[in-house]
């Protein structure tokens, strides 16, 4: 199977501008010892500048300033910590809890003698998150999360963006969940929030980065909840995985690796656009597909997947999604139908900016006045 994704993947290279060069043409570079070294971040804004601002035409100029900038945080509060103390002290603090407050002005108000109904199919959300965040424009930073009386810390530091992804995926009670790309832990922690699940495994195939989540694990969820809910954590070659479990989970969240637009302009560090690392990110839109199919291999017929990546680029966004799809549909006979989010996302939009031409899924776009994201996710339903 992971050969059969690896040849398709490498034909949506091909669609998307990354063909090989032909063999008569390469060369190897020699770089002169007296040829300047541009840092990995500059290399990072000059790819950016190229490829984005055809992308984006003249919302280029204010993304590009917004990523640039000190990016926005929200608080989520940790259920299993005293959840409604730790709210009351973030609202002295003037944060919101902006799932909340989405939901009660999304919900239609009922009319006489009647109840309201919450929104079906593509428009339901992850229940049980609380996202605090300062309002648009103030820049105020939350005080780092401290261990409260319960013995857990607080509450957990994230880009709020990145919790659009689990509140897309729309965790049932006694759902069971695959985290296919876990690390760093941000989203397996929200997942394990909802309470819905009745197994999570949350699989990396890095063991210094499911090191790392299993610490944000320790430090957020006892040790009771964390055999009740039956975390299993991994560190799995995830393309494999529709070989490993298929059919097996109804949601799994496939938050693959990127290129992590708004780190790669700011840190040095485990930097993709790091010279010696070009072909690990020329190869990047194979290894999503793979690890897409896997993810929908895995998921039972009837189930659920949210794909979601960092980055602003189509080329590992829709282009990703689609590929993967027809793959599916041409090699198993299964049959991928993506969900219309326009209802999620007018929920959120007062919180977040969000880019109004994707062809599929949704994209938060950075913004000087929000200034979260990028984040791509796009959730889909296997029919067969």
């Amino acid at each position: 199977m992971a050969a059969l994704v690896g040849r398709r993947a490498r034909d949506v290279l091909k669609r998307a501008h990354f063909a090989t060069v032909p063999r008569r043409h390469r060369h190897k570079k020699k770089w002169a010892a007296t040829e300047p070294k541009f840092p990995a971040t500059q290399l990072a804004l000059q790819n950016f500048d190229m490829t984005y601002s055809v992308q984006f035409g003249d919302l280029w100029p204010s993304i590009r300033v917004s990523l640039l900038s000190e990016q926005k945080y929200g608080a989520l509060v940790n259920n299993f910590a005293a959840w409604d103390h730790v709210s009351g002290e973030l609202e002295q603090l003037n944060a919101r809890d902006f799932v909340s407050e989405a939901i009660s002005h999304g919900e239609p108000e009922p009319e006489s003698g009647q109840t309201t109904t919450p929104p079906q199919a593509s428009g339901a959300y992850s229940p049980n998150l609380r996202c605090f965040t300062f309002a648009r424009g103030d820049v105020s930073r939350f005080p780092p999360a401290r261990l409260g009386s319960l013995g857990v810390m607080d509450y957990y530091l994230m880009d709020a963006a990145s919790l659009l992804p689990v509140l897309a995926l729309g965790l049932q009670p006694g759902d069971t969940v695959l985290d296919l790309c876990a690390a760093p832990g941000g989203k397996t922690l929200a997942l394990l929030q909802t309470g819905c699940c009745r197994n999570l495994a949350a699989n990396d195939l890095s063991t210094s980065r499911t090191g790392r989540l299993q610490r944000v694990l320790r430090s957020y969820v006892p040790q009771d909840i964390r055999d009740r809910n039956r975390v299993r954590v991994t560190s799995w070659d995830g393309r494999k995985w529709g070989e490993l479990e298929g059919d097996t989970y109804d949601r799994v969240l496939v938050d693959v690796p990127c290129t992590t637009d708004r780190h790669s302009l700011r840190e040095e560090e485990n930097n993709i656009f790091q010279r010696s690392r070009k072909k690990e990110r020329q190869m990047l839109p194979m290894l999503q597909v793979q690890l897409l199919a896997a993810g929908l291999l895995a998921t039972k017929p009837g189930g659920h997947i949210v794909y979601s990546t960092c980055s602003l680029s189509h080329l590992q966004n829709e282009y990703v999604v689609q590929g993967t799809i027809e793959f599916l549909a041409n090699q198993y006979s299964i049959k991928v139908q993506v969900e219309d989010l326009t209802h999620f996302r007018k929920l959120f939009m007062d919180t977040f900016s969000f880019f109004p031409s994707c062809q599929v899924g949704e994209l938060v776009i950075p913004n000087l006045l929000a200034n979260f994201g990028p984040m791509y996710f796009c959730k889909m339903c296997r029919l067969t």
